[in-house]
């Protein structure tokens, strides 16, 4: 396989994974090493083809991040208020996330730990399902400090590559009384900060791996990755509306057996 398809599967798969429950992180693992695209340039190639993504939720939100520079009297979520609460739910991952970058590289990108979290995330996706719910946020603009920082700190589950970062936003603002569709709004919008400053480290820690010659592949990757995200996010945006997040959790649990049944064992 060229490099050139490789990067553009790579793009797809990011940009249609990024912000559903699913791990974008821990599906490009697992499409990686199926392909043969590992160590550490693919690594960070898997990271930095996310600014795709991001730009697809910056031009699908962009009044909202508009609003963050130039507030709105009428909406709560604007101005410093919108940028304290991203940041609340910035700080406790990326705090986590620096401290822990090299040991989450050396020990957690892999097919076995991805599937673990893939299961792991599915059975708490139906837990939270199961409880009784008791919404007390709805819009944006109801959003408090302590909503805030307490998704962000469901945020740092993320961190295991196959949880998913959507995922574990979005459960944890269910469990602590977000409708769903807030929740999955809000996740994201909140994902833009912290990707955003991931993606930026990540390429000046591992700049010297590529060359001039590795901006093409870069470009395709971020090209691809940014239409399917849009498409992606407006779809999901519409599918969280009218069904729980379980068929999503049945593709977890089946993806992860799939590796654990099907890969090969000499890969594992």
């Amino acid at each position: 396989m060229t490099e050139s398809i490789a990067a553009t599967v790579l793009g797809l798969v990011e940009g249609a994974t990024e912000f559903l429950p699913v791990s974008s992180t821990g599906h490009l693992i697992l499409v990686g090493h199926l392909i043969g695209f590992t160590g550490d340039k693919a690594d960070s190639f898997d990271v930095i083809i996310q600014l795709g993504a991001i730009l697809a939720v910056l031009v699908l939100y962009w009044k909202r991040f508009w609003w963050l520079v130039s507030p709105k009297a009428l909406h709560a979520f604007s101005g410093l208020r919108g940028i304290w609460l991203l940041f609340l739910t910035s700080l406790p991952a990326g705090l986590v996330g620096f401290a822990a970058r090299k040991t989450i590289k050396a020990h957690l990108f892999g097919p076995v730990t991805v599937a673990l979290a893939l299961a792991i995330g599915a059975l708490m996706i139906f837990w939270v399902e199961s409880r009784k719910k008791r919404d007390r946020f709805y819009t944006l603009d109801e959003m408090t400090p302590g909503l805030a920082f307490g998704i962000g700190c469901f945020q740092c589950l993320a961190l295991w590559p196959g949880f998913s970062r959507s995922a574990a936003t979005i459960m944890g603002g269910m469990l602590l009384g977000a409708k769903r569709s807030l929740a999955a709004e809000y996740s994201f919008i909140a994902a833009v900060p912290l990707m955003f400053a991931a993606t930026l480290y990540d390429f000046y820690k591992s700049a010297a791996l590529f060359s001039a010659d590795d901006m093409g592949i870069l470009g395709i990757g971020f090209v691809v990755s940014f239409l399917s995200a849009l498409v992606a996010v407006k779809t999901f945006i519409v599918l969280v509306k009218r069904v729980s997040l379980r068929p999503f959790a049945w593709y977890r649990l089946a993806l992860a057996a799939a590796v654990f049944l099907l890969w090969p064992k000499g890969q594992l």
